[in-house]
Formats: structure tokens, C-alpha cells, sequence
């Protein structure tokens, strides 16, 4: 089990582009999301991952992963899981002496660009770059698991 320390904030330029290390395409779906945890299926960088996380306390929670057969994943993305799935390009950024996930969303998702850092403490400091606006940390509209329930392209239209 590891402890997943993270904050997430909305990206409101493309400044970050000229920083990428690293990108892969993701598709994952969500098998339960419950007030105390989450159950994944995630593909990417040609694994198959089964996640579960508990729920949030703060800026961290607990996570489990396990590497599950490719055949069976896909199965599951396609027949088991909560549609729509998310699917996301996500880019290992530096930033000002962090490496930050950032994803793009597409689908229904289409629009939404997020980036996060990982912690190794709640308070670790670090420098929040120019790309990045405002901290969506506790905001669970932002949450992958609500995002497959109330998907970006339908924010405005409630």
C-alpha cells in the first residue's frame, strides 16, 4: 500500500508545452465509486491496471495497484465499467523542480486540462508554475470517478 499525496490545479495556458518529458495515452473506467473508495481499471504506457483508492482525507489517501492481463482490461473497459470511460493524453511536465502530471482530457471530457503534483509530504513546499491557475484540489467536480457521472461538456448546460 502507498500513501498518494497530491494537488491538482486547472492549467490556463499552453506555457507547459515547452517543458514535456514524457506523454501516453490513457483510457481508464471506474468498476465502484463509493463514498469510502474507488475501483479502477487503467490502461496505459502498455499495462493494465487494476487501483483502488481510499476516499480523500484532506490532500492524501491510501492506494492499492495490481497489474491485471491487457485482454482482460480491455474486456472490462468495454463491458463491465461505468461508461463513459475517461480518456486523457497525459504529459510528465517539469516545473520549477517537480515533475507534474498534466492531462487533457478527451471525449466528454473534451476541454478540461488538469495538472497534479505528487507530494511526499501535505506540507512539502514547492512553486506552482505559470501555466497553472487556479488549485482544484478539494473540488470533487474535478475527481476522475465524478467526471465519468457528470462529464465537462455538461457544466454548462446545468
Amino acid at each position: 500500500m502507498a500513501i498518494e499525496i497530491e494537488r491538482k490545479f486547472l492549467v490556463i495556458n499552453d506555457l507547459w508545452q515547452e517543458h514535456v518529458i514524457s506523454k501516453s495515452h490513457i483510457k481508464q473506467g471506474y468498476l465502484a465509486t463509493q463514498k469510502n473508495a474507488t475501483v479502477r481499471i487503467r490502461i496505459a504506457k502498455g499495462k493494465a491496471i487494476l487501483n483502488i483508492k481510499s476516499a480523500t482525507s484532506g490532500i492524501q489517501r491510501s492506494e492499492f495497484e495490481y497489474e491485471i492481463p491487457m485482454d482482460e482490461a480491455e474486456l472490462m473497459l468495454e463491458q463491465v465499467v461505468e461508461h463513459p470511460i475517461i480518456e486523457k493524453i497525459r504529459y510528465k511536465v517539469q516545473g520549477k523542480g517537480h515533475v507534474w502530471d498534466l492531462d487533457e482530457f478527451h471525449g466528454d471530457n473534451e476541454g478540461l486540462v488538469m495538472a497534479e503534483i505528487e507530494l511526499l509530504s501535505e506540507d512539502e513546499e514547492f512553486v506552482v508554475p505559470d501555466w497553472a491557475g487556479e488549485e482544484v484540489s478539494s473540488d470533487t467536480r474535478y475527481y476522475n470517478s465524478n467526471l465519468i457521472k457528470h462529464p465537462f461538456k455538461q457544466w454548462n448546460n446545468d
